[in-house]
């Protein structure tokens, strides 16, 4: 497909080119794709078999643009992920096109080009963007998203149980005693803490300096979900060690219950939980009900 010295410049920017005839699904490599794939070069690419290495996702939307570009004599563009014979997996940005061999035989053809390291930067990108950076739970302006700023005319795909908002209690005067140091390790605490206790929340997340939000299904009645608040708040007054200094981390909750579990006004449901809690702290509890 192409000569050898292209072949090899190719393959060092880690690209390749293919082909395949349209007749008997006949496929053509350069170098490169055969190292994009993990196989060695004198082997004959078996469409069915290179198919098969594609994750399910990536597979369905290879077939479906494939078909389209053949039904409309067009081209086509996919990021796909494969999963090499050794279990590594990989990102690839295929291009294709429809033409004509030099016989004349329908042909799709194109370049494959290795975007594994493009993806994983991206991803961490993403990554810290969305997560709390000392915490490491949903940030802010995740929260809001996909929660707080949820359109009204959206169904949710999972029915809410509650919507549960904690704030540490005297969490300033760590940090005025034991200094700045010891208050991020307080919050890294509750994270961890807050993590444990909520293994299957839809979302958790670091909303304020020490405020956090959790947001779970109805999976559990409302009864329950009030039950797990309570442990956990008697869990999260276990001691915590920073350098030498032993502190305990206490918090107070507002639980907010939707009227229907498939609709609701999240601004709402906040501004309940949100009454909810400071109600607690006004008189000095832990926990208050709605």
């Amino acid at each position: 497909m192409t000569d050898p010295a292209l072949d090899r410049a190719m393959a060092l920017a880690r690209i390749g080119a293919w082909s395949c005839n349209l007749l008997d699904n006949r496929l053509s490599w350069t170098s490169g794709v055969y190292d994009i794939f993990g196989l060695p070069p004198q082997m004959v690419p078996d469409r069915q078999q290179t198919v098969a290495m594609y994750t399910d996702e990536s597979r369905e939307n290879l077939e479906r643009l494939r078909a389209q570009a053949i039904a409309m004599r067009g081209a086509f563009t996919l990021d796909a992920q494969i999963v090499r014979p050794g279990g590594e997996q990989r990102w690839m940005r295929i291009t294709g096109e429809m033409a004509r061999s030099a016989n004349g035989d329908p042909i799709l053809h194109g370049l494959k080009q290795d975007i594994t390291e493009e993806k994983l930067r991206s991803e961490e990108l993403r990554r810290i963007a969305e997560n709390d950076a000392l915490t490491g739970l949903a940030s802010r302006a995740v929260y809001e998203s996909r929660f707080l700023n949820r359109c009204g005319a959206t169904l949710p795909l999972v029915p809410l149980g509650a919507l549960i908002l904690f704030d540490l209690d005297g969490f300033k005067g760590v940090n005025d005693r034991l200094g700045h140091a010891a208050g991020d390790t307080c919050l890294r605490v509750f994270a961890e803490r807050l993590s444990a206790s909520f293994p299957n929340a839809l979302l958790t997340a670091r909303i304020g300096g020490d405020e956090f939000a959790v947001v779970v299904s109805d999976d559990e009645p409302i009864t329950a979900i009030r039950a797990r608040v309570d442990r956990f708040l008697a869990h999260l007054r276990a001691p915590a060690l920073w350098q030498d200094q032993i502190f305990t981390v206490g918090a107070t909750s507002g639980i907010a219950v939707p009227p229907d579990p498939f609709a609701y006004d999240p601004e709402e449901l906040f501004v309940r939980a949100d009454t909810a809690l400071y109600a607690a702290k006004r008189t000095g509890k832990s926990a208050r009900r709605p």
